[in-house]
């Protein structure tokens, strides 16, 4: 039976019902954890930190529109030339820098979290590294979903969300989950608020487990980002992050159990490439996959910006070629490449 949850804290108590399976979901992922880091102790740790920074990176800007492949990710960190809108690549640039410093950020301080902001927001937003000074909302295609407190009251509800953070008594694992929850709440700044929001829970949950730096949980989230916003949607209505820690901590465990596995290869970059008997978009398609084996057809369409019909076909010729293979049902399944 699901638990309404209180705290020892005196302060600000954020309203959550732990759900009835996350006590197994957190031992499953702390088992799960320990064979992770064993597998960040092989030969190849050094490459996978890699390749899972470059997913992180993209995964969690991809979710807010950014359209740069993997690839081109990883052409960036490399220092090479991109072919791309100034922002988008501005945005992976800030991003890189605040992951290069992700080991020195303090996740129980109010300070880093600007500091960390402003990187993340540099030449994106006016007020990067500052708390909003107005009102703000969530909207979707039918409207605002979410109207944001005032901007007089950011800094003493992120104070309070903070002290919570640091004093609860409960796993952090959880406390990760409901912080992710509140601060999107909150929306504490103009912009940028969605990828410092998961930013700032791998930060939390890497103080548990220093492996989380090296785990692409957003990578996961991207694959589900329909259940991620229904999830906020749905604790916002009930007002009770219950079904947000319940998706966040389920997410987690999959991003353990998929990322534990066999060794990296040895590439020079991010994706995959099968010689002249595909086409530029196909290559495309490849890399996506090669990246997030989950991708829907739609998200591949708004990455390279062609419609979801072409997208289709081209999955269609690449299946036909046996280059790639689907796994599973349409909605569970997968994207499969074919070793060759």
């Amino acid at each position: 039976m699901a638990k309404k949850m209180t705290n020892i804290y005196n302060g600000y108590k954020p309203p959550f019902t732990l759900p009835a399976k996350a006590v197994g979901l957190v031992a499953d992922i702390a088992a799960q954890m320990e064979r992770f880091a064993i597998r960040m102790e092989q030969s190849d740790a050094i490459r996978l930190r890699r390749v899972n920074r470059i997913k992180t990176i993209h995964s969690s800007l991809a979710i807010e529109g950014n359209k740069l492949l993997e690839s081109e990710v990883a052409d960036i960190l490399d220092g090479k030339t991109v072919v791309a809108p100034i922002r988008e690549i501005q945005e992976v640039k800030n991003a890189i820098k605040v992951y290069e410093e992700f080991e020195k950020l303090n996740p129980f301080s109010i300070d880093d979290l600007l500091h960390a902001h402003e990187l993340m927001m540099a030449a994106l937003t006016d007020d990067a590294g500052h708390f909003r000074k107005g009102g703000v909302g969530v909207f979707s295609e039918t409207g605002m979903v979410h109207l944001a407190p005032p901007a007089e009251r950011v800094r003493d509800l992120m104070g309070d969300l903070f002290a919570w953070l640091k004093n609860d008594d409960n796993h952090l694992l959880v406390r990760s989950c409901v912080f992710h929850y509140e601060f999107e709440f909150i929306h504490p700044f103009t912009d940028g608020n969605g990828r410092m929001g998961r930013l700032w829970q791998s930060l939390i949950l890497s103080r548990w487990n220093p492996s989380f730096a090296h785990l692409p949980v957003e990578n996961m989230v991207y694959a589900n980002q329909q259940a991620y916003y229904d999830a906020i949607a749905q604790s916002t209505k009930l007002g009770d992050c219950g079904p947000f820690i319940d998706f966040m901590l389920g997410e987690i465990q999959r991003a353990v159990i998929s990322h534990k596995g066999a060794p990296v290869k040895a590439t020079a970059n991010v994706g995959v490439s099968v010689g002249a008997n595909v086409g530029v978009n196909e290559q495309k398609i490849l890399n996506i996959i090669a990246g997030n084996d989950h991708v829907t057809a739609k998200q591949m369409s708004e990455i390279i910006g062609i419609s979801q019909r072409q997208v289709e076909r081209l999955l269609s010729s690449l299946t036909k070629k046996q280059i790639i293979e689907r796994v599973g049902a349409d909605k569970n399944g997968y994207w499969r490449i074919i070793e060759r």
